[in-house]
């Protein structure tokens, strides 16, 4: 933001008023229009990569103590199995929220190798997105911090610090129903990309995902790196190790069905040749 000096300019030194626009130099005018734009995940240029593996690392480790740490709250706070699912929802939908708005313009806030994967894939396929080189940096961080956020929040509230899950997710419609939030989860973060209002990303991924909660048969994982990060706590928000690779597996075919929903949904319109747009 520019500021406004107040000392007096020197002897003959032009004095320039509120009646005289300055013009920016045509140059730097049109550097800045040819300059690349984010990326739909709202990765901006120019970020050093080290900078944005911290963000993934960091905000995917505050997101999943989150998730455990209020898990862990709410069943010392009430034996209301209702209440301790309200609790930890609440607690993620801020959360997710906050840390979206703080890491978004660092790293694109992905804190979920499903939504870094859908990206590579559509800047294969032509459109904007992360390298293979970003990809190959983003999944390991973000799986690194799933991890620490674990083993942080079981720290904060005296839990041993690694203890797998035994709470068991195999069944069917469990995993149908993480089809179904990660699905939803892509066509909401892609369809904003594409429409142009990734600005209101905070509030409408971190709503998505407190609904998902309460409508997905399975609490709305919906994050590879969540789940294998909430195997290591045998706590309110754990899985057990077993139900792991299901888990992730159709976490994955819920971003494929999400991507196709988008590619249907926001499909680009073609002009008529010889038609006029006036």
């Amino acid at each position: 933001m520019p500021i406004a000096r107040s000392a007096s300019p020197a002897r003959g030194e032009p004095v320039l008023t509120a009646t005289e626009p300055v013009a920016a130099p045509a140059a730097e005018s049109d550097i800045a229009a040819d300059e690349p734009q984010p990326a739909p995940g709202a990765t901006p240029p120019r970020t050093p990569l080290i900078a944005r593996a911290a963000a993934e690392l960091v905000g995917t480790a505050a997101l999943v103590a989150i998730v455990v740490g209020s898990g862990i709250q709410a069943t010392k706070l009430t034996q209301d199995v209702a209440l301790q699912l309200l609790a930890n929802s609440t607690a993620t939908v801020f959360g997710l929220g906050v840390l979206i708005a703080l890491l978004g313009p660092v790293s694109g806030a992905h804190f979920n190798p499903a939504v870094t994967l859908a990206e590579w894939w559509t800047a294969r396929r032509g459109g904007a997105g992360v390298t293979a080189r970003e990809l190959a940096v983003y999944v390991p961080s973000q799986i690194a911090g799933a991890i620490a956020g674990a083993i942080l929040a079981d720290a904060m509230f005296g839990e041993p610090l690694v203890k797998w899950s035994t709470h068991d997710r195999s069944a069917g419609n469990l995993l149908l129903g993480e089809v179904v939030a990660t699905a939803g989860l892509i066509l909401l973060i892609f369809g904003l990309a594409r429409t142009d209002r990734l600005r209101f990303a905070p509030v409408a991924v971190a709503s998505y995902i407190g609904a998902a909660y309460w409508f997905t048969s399975s609490t709305s994982f919906a994050n590879p790196a969540v789940t294998i990060g909430r195997a290591f706590t045998d706590t309110f928000a754990g899985i057990a190790p077993a139900s792991v690779p299901a888990f992730v597996g159709v976490q994955l075919v819920g971003a494929v069905v999400g991507l196709a929903l988008v590619a249907v949904i926001f499909m680009r319109g073609k002009a008529d040749s010889g038609t006029s747009t006036a």
